[in-house]
């Protein structure tokens, strides 16, 4: 275990350490409380192409670690958003200015991306000193959280022989370095190992998840009050954000080269509050919601979890009855 696994658990259980010989009082290990925890529904832009529009009027800006100043990021803070930086912790960006601190031996194949390669995850002795770098870089500029790039290449085609526990190693340590310098860190894509990382991650980012059907997979986040940012390429807003607002998962729609033009979900207006207990949100809580809510009975499903309670029960049924055959 490295130094910021051991800090970041220490960071998860409040664990406190004495130091009488110097003080004489007891002080949490880490600063916890300044630590940024995002919750559902919190607003967001994803912009990681060109100068920063600031004009948005959201939350949260989510803007490149490199290609953005530490002016910029006061500038956000003084209009009262929060910052999150991005950068790649699983793949080799050629045109980063640390480019020539990876080692040929880190490298995999190109995972699709121009000048882009995944990275060997299990050098962590290579790679840690980059991404701690980055992470004080982060902490620099005055960023409030980080959005770690590529963190699921053992489930891609990185012609490394990735296992999941590897994968899980290098996400734990991702944590722990974060939080150890009090920055927010965002599980990003990773859905098969919500399960063993939710703890650790403050909050997800997705990208497609109501295109690929994944979004139920992002429940632990939202049961646990903690935001899932989302991001859809394809699709017409007003057909796919009142399911997005209604399991509480913040998203946008945007183009691929994450420039600054995007729909944001919670301002479209186009249909009313959908009644609780329309699951499937065809505008009438009728059979068709009881057979969903019957199908995840006694699970986390966001969607069927009508009083946002993390489980799927007889609360719900009685939800759903005192709605039935209401429209909206």
């Amino acid at each position: 275990m490295n130094l910021d696994q051991l800090n970041h658990r220490l960071w998860r259980t409040g664990v406190y350490v004495c130091v009488f010989a110097l003080v004489g009082v007891c002080v949490p290990y880490l600063a916890q409380a300044a630590v940024w925890h995002p919750t559902p529904l919190t607003t967001w832009q994803w912009q990681l192409t060109g100068t920063v529009d600031q004009s948005f009027d959201v939350q949260a800006y989510d803007i490149d670690l490199f290609d953005n100043t530490a002016a910029t990021i006061s500038s956000l803070h003084a209009a009262g958003r929060k910052v999150i930086c991005y950068f790649s912790a699983g793949s080799y960006e050629n045109w980063r200015p640390d480019a020539s601190s990876f080692p040929q031996s880190v490298f995999g194949n190109n995972n699709g991306w121009p000048g882009e390669k995944w990275l060997d995850i299990r050098q962590l002795s290579v790679l840690e000193p980059i991404m701690n770098a980055r992470f004080d870089l982060a902490v620099q500029k005055g960023c409030d959280a980080v959005e770690p790039d590529n963190v699921d290449g053992y489930a891609n085609n990185t012609g490394l022989p990735l296992k999941a526990s590897d994968q899980l190693a290098y996400n734990e340590y991702l944590a722990g370095a974060a939080h150890t310098r009090n920055l927010s860190v965002g599980l990003k894509n990773d859905l098969d190992q919500i399960p063993d990382l939710l703890s650790y991650f403050d909050w997800a980012l997705d990208e497609q998840c109501n295109q690929y059907n994944e979004c139920d997979t992002l429940a632990p986040f939202i049961n646990a009050n903690k935001a899932v940012f989302n991001a859809e390429y394809q699709g017409t807003p007003s057909k796919f954000c009142p399911k997005m607002n209604a399991m509480r998962i913040s998203s946008i729609k945007k183009s691929l080269n994450l420039d600054a033009p995007m729909t944001a979900c919670w301002a479209i207006s186009s249909d009313p509050t959908p009644v609780v207990g329309d699951i499937n949100l065809d505008h009438i809580v009728n059979s068709i919601d009881y057979s969903l809510l019957n199908a995840k009975w006694f699970t986390t499903d966001a969607a069927s979890d009508l009083n946002h309670d993390g489980l799927v029960n007889a609360i719900d049924y009685s939800i759903l009855n005192e709605n039935w055959f209401k429209t909206w």
